[in-house]
């Protein structure tokens, strides 16, 4: 297996050039946390009635929403005037369209096209970024991202409206997943969990709860697209601070630029290297790489065993997670909270998640965590199931706690298992398959439908969902173990990874080795 960990050791694996990368990661991910609250903030539908024949002021009891209060002759119950109660002040994009009533299917039309440009955008980018490189890729979907929201302040016209969303759906979810990749090849092992969760759990948290309240403090919908687009300036200087992922360049043997990447990592962490031990690197892994596969792409994972069994573990988790975040939601639906304090209440759980996965994953292990945590949120639903049965009393306090305590485990789970999964997938297909299994997992929120199955028995959905939990549980025990190991760089040192591991094998039960013991277990097996 080859040990690009190694050589970025000598580099200085977590010196200044690490340190600038672990703040620009930040940045990206509040302001991609920023982008896609942007999209729901856009689709707030405030409270309105029809206007017509009544004065200014608070509806009349009895007011309809779409009809006018007064029927007669003139009007045939069609609405020509809407009022809208604002929450403090904000004006919507949707009362100033009036996209209500009949009208609403222009808005719904605008989340199709996002969504679609969201699944195709996706998996493209992800096949994109191993075929391009991280950060051209990276740095490409912020830039889409920043003008897709700038760019639907114009869009009035509704086809134009409708490519702006498009577009915003196409690349802003590929802002975390690449940030994350290029952040996880950089890092050494032992500070891969704690720099993704700074960067990721804390920063993203923090763009999801303010982004609705500088909305409120911009007062229009306007306004806060265009404060949204002003990072677009800082967005392109990623290219002069961060250099190429040095895995994914080994990966598609493109040993000079490798070299390169290596050169400006050291001359930032002012280390000093001989061009031997360069060149000794390169010509050993080409001496590795001469029997793998040039340029494969996801379809040759398939043909491989056990990452074919890996990937479609994978696979049906991340199928599981959006059917248990719908039931989850279902316990937050009390009337009367303002979407804004929703988005910021459902964003704190980021917190905690990300809290624990830095506890968890590097004390006892990624499958040991990740068997833990599926067990937890199986164990968790089923009780939940209980104590808000029909039966039971469900008052809105009760449901908030169970929605709090549901979305800290749905996150940690989310969060802990993506940094397994990237560990578990080789560099040369990462950024595609890490795309399929959004584009899976979004897919699964969008199609995800519990609602008929509670008219067939109200705990359904609980009793389902924890089966389905506990078998992803079990499932996970057939993974290799990752804690403190060298990512896989090609599709044979995935096939390769945990290959005389068991079911039963955890790290937490392993003997603590010395440091040169550990040195000695990251050896590579294969000539290198």
């Amino acid at each position: 297996m080859l040990e690009v960990d190694k050589m970025l050791e000598k580099c200085g694996d977590f010196n200044r050039q690490q340190i600038i990368m672990l703040l620009l990661s930040s940045l990206i991910n509040l302001l991609s946390a920023m982008h896609i609250v942007s999209h729901w903030i856009m689709n707030i539908v405030p409270k309105h009635w029809c206007a017509d024949g009544l004065d200014s002021g608070p509806p009349p009891p009895n007011v309809d929403k779409c009809k006018p209060f007064y029927s007669n002759s003139s009007n045939s119950g069609t609405c020509n005037k809407y009022h809208y109660e604002s929450y403090m002040g904000y004006q919507g994009f949707v009362s100033e369209m009036n996209w209500i009533c009949d009208e609403k299917w222009k808005l719904k039309k605008g989340d199709t096209m996002f969504y679609t440009g969201n699944i195709i955008g996706t998996l493209l980018m992800g096949y994109l970024a191993d075929r391009l490189g991280r950060v051209p890729i990276l740095v490409f979907a912020n830039v889409i991202t920043i003008l897709g929201n700038f760019l639907t302040i114009f869009g009035m016209n509704l086809e134009v409206f409708y490519i702006f969303r498009f577009l915003m759906g196409f690349v802003v979810n590929s802002n975390f997943l690449i940030i994350r990749i290029l952040i996880l090849e950089y890092m050494r092992p032992s500070l891969r969990t704690v720099c993704l969760n700074i960067s990721y759990g804390f920063f993203s948290c923090l763009g999801l709860v303010i982004t609705p309240w500088i909305a409120i403090l911009t007062g229009s919908w306007r306004r806060f697209m265009l404060l949204d687009a002003l990072p677009i300036i800082v967005v392109p200087f990623f290219y002069y601070f961060v250099p190429e992922s040095v895995q994914w360049l080994i990966s598609r043997q493109k040993y000079d630029k490798a070299i390169e990447s290596l050169r400006r990592v050291a001359k930032m962490n002012g280390r000093q290297i001989n061009d031997s031990e360069f060149e000794e690197f390169i010509e050993d892994c080409k001496l590795s790489q001469q029997n793998t596969k040039t340029n494969p792409n996801l379809l040759h994972l398939f043909r491989t065993p056990r990452l074919r069994r890996t990937f479609l573990i994978i696979i049906f988790e991340f199928l599981v997670f959006p059917f248990y975040a719908n039931v989850v939601a279902h316990y937050m639906d009390i009337p009367g909270i303002s979407p804004f304090v929703r988005f910021s209440q459902a964003a704190i759980r980021n917190l905690p998640a990300s809290l624990a996965a830095i506890i968890l994953q590097d004390r006892i292990g990624r499958k040991a965590s990740a068997f833990t945590i599926l067990l937890l949120m199986c164990i968790f639903i089923m009780v939940t199931g209980v104590v808000l049965s029909p039966a039971a009393k469900r008052s809105p306090r009760v449901l908030f706690t169970f929605y709090i305590i549901g979305g800290i485990f749905y996150k940690l789970g989310v969060n802990s298992n993506i940094q397994y999964n990237l560990e578990l997938i080789p560099t040369c297909v990462r950024g595609q398959a890490l795309g399929a299994i959004s584009t899976i997992s979004f897919a699964g929120i969008l199609y995800s439908d519990f609602a008929n199955m509670r008219k067939i028995f109200f705990l359904l959905p609980e009793i389902i969902l924890g089966v389905l939990t506990l078998l992803v549980a079990g499932l996970l025990l057939l993974l290799p173990e990752t804690l403190n190991r060298t990512l896989p760089c090609s599709l044979e040192d995935g096939e390769q990874l945990g290959i005389d591991e068991h079911w039963y094998t955890f790290s937490c039960m392993e003997k603590r080795k010395q440091p040169e013991e550990l040195d000695s277990s990251l050896a590579p097996r294969n000539g290198i």
